[in-house]
């Protein structure tokens, strides 16, 4: 049996200003993805009293690409959109279990910005990274 051997990189990269606006915009919209569906899941919780899934999550993300509120939703890439609600979904599960606290929003001040890109949205060639959505390579140190 064959096994798939997962790797982790860290890389430091230096964007052109175009690059930089674009990956700026991923980290908001990453942000505020996380946001609203943990508003949505918070006030499911205490006024209904009902738990939200990730599938639920996941639908209403397209939900809100396609009410016209968010439209540059569109603008980047779906995947890390689609990786923070993972992260969402597992800070809940680590809640439920007692591994942690309540999951708190990510502020545009104090968080970090990132954005996981996993295998289907970035390409590694030649010792280039190009990110989904993103027309020419990073430039990696």
């Amino acid at each position: 049996m064959a096994q798939i051997v997962k790797r982790a990189y860290k890389y430091r990269f230096y964007p052109t200003p175009g690059q930089a606006e674009e990956l700026a915009r991923t980290f908001g919209c990453v942000r505020l993805v996380y946001n609203k569906a943990l508003e949505e899941r918070t006030r499911a919780y205490t006024m209904e009293g009902r738990r939200v899934s990730y599938v639920e999550s996941s639908a209403a993300l397209t939900e809100w690409k396609r009410s016209g509120d968010y439209d540059f939703l569109f603008e980047v890439s779906s995947v890390p959109l689609q990786q923070a609600l993972r992260h969402l979904q597992a800070a809940f599960a680590n809640f439920f279990a007692k591994r942690a606290r309540y999951p708190t929003f990510k502020s545009r001040k104090k968080a970090r910005a990132s954005a996981e890109y996993t295998r289907s949205a970035f390409r590694w060639r030649d010792g280039t990274l190009t990110l989904a959505k993103m027309d020419t390579p990073l430039d990696i140190v």
